[in-house]
């Protein structure tokens, strides 16, 4: 056991976490997301929410501060100016837990499934809600 950890970081995760480097990408995903055939590696987190992992994961890593997108949604099918609640929330945690809040940033499903497939892994989650994908970059933890 380890103190100040959130318990739902895996062993598997927080070796991931450690390993990724600045600029390296993780990408979160719900649990319709093709996490398995994107490319990289997928740990999963069955039965636990994105928002859940989301909060977690910025508790032990920081945002990019060098890229203008260090969080990245899909954007709604049909509607790409729509804010799915799931997406007000991981906004929400990003504003409250991350050590360099950002506005995040939207792409066109396909060139999100593109962009997550360059991601060091996808954590697939057992998030049910629609659009509970977010992309984050890796930033510095400076002295």
């Amino acid at each position: 056991m380890l103190r100040n950890l959130p318990q739902i970081l895996s062993p598997s995760l927080l070796y991931t976490l450690r390993a990724m480097g600045h600029g390296d990408r993780i990408a979160i995903v719900d649990g319709n997301y093709p996490a398995e055939s994107s490319g990289p590696d997928c740990l999963r987190l069955d039965g636990i929410s994105a928002t859940d992992v989301l909060k977690a994961v910025l508790q032990v890593m920081p945002l990019d501060t060098f890229v203008t997108a260090p969080a990245i949604t899909m954007q709604v099918v049909g509607d790409p100016e729509a804010v799915p609640d799931i997406v007000a929330e991981f906004q929400s945690i990003i504003d409250r837990v991350a050590d360099h809040p950002a506005k995040i940033s939207t792409l066109e499903r396909h060139a999100f499934y593109e962009a997550a497939s360059g991601a060091f892994t996808v954590v697939q989650t057992g998030e049910q809600r629609l659009y509970g994908n977010i992309l984050l970059t890796k930033g510095i933890i400076a002295p």
